[in-house]
């Protein structure tokens, strides 16, 4: 599978699971296309149907053997990022690797548009992460890394902070620039 399909596939579940109002706009106008003007509820439609009686075991269900079912449940978090002010965005870890050294790709999402998708940033692989800070185009992360040591090659591990910087393009078609800064 193309590295550009697992992580879109990522993105648009972590955009799922951090409860983004647009997707769920988009998803009710979706499940409601008629020109009524009221949107259905996502809550109205059920999600699994249930059969048999109350207290009986129903069907049994089907695992689900896609590439991109299998590619979306290794994201492991989610942290939306409420307070950067013109960017609709989070922070995601996709568990993956080895886990003993490292083993949690952090991604930046920004969101586009319900066509589109999202901008997905690469910001490393760790151990853990946590957003320490979020203000205007700037977020502070928190990394704790696991670390060779090349003379004796025993794994350690560090606590770090860095800066992820965001710059929104200059219009909706533009892709934001992204940096990092350590953060002393």
């Amino acid at each position: 599978m193309r590295y550009g399909a697992i992580i879109t596939s990522v993105a648009a579940v972590a955009a799922l699971l951090s409860g983004c109002d647009r997707l769920q706009a988009a998803w009710a106008g979706f499940n409601a296309p008629s020109g009524g003007g009221e949107a259905a509820s996502p809550s109205a439609t059920p999600v699994v149907e249930v059969a048999g009686t109350p207290g009986s075991a129903g069907p049994a269900i089907t695992s689900d053997s896609d590439d991109d079912a299998q590619t979306a449940a290794s994201v492991v978090e989610v942290t939306p990022l409420a307070a950067v002010v013109g960017v609709d965005g989070k922070i995601y870890g996709q568990a993956g690797g080895d886990p003993a050294m490292n083993g949690l790709y952090v991604h930046l999402a920004i969101y586009r548009s319900p066509a589109e998708g999202w901008w997905v940033f690469p910001l490393g692989d760790v151990l853990a992460y946590r957003v320490v800070g979020q203000s205007k185009g700037r977020v502070d992360l928190e990394l704790k890394e696991s670390v060779m040591d090349e003379a004796t090659s025993e794994i350690g591990d560090r606590t770090r902070r860095i800066a992820v910087l965001i710059t929104p393009g200059a219009d909706e078609e533009t892709t934001p620039t992204v940096r990092i800064a350590p953060v002393g």
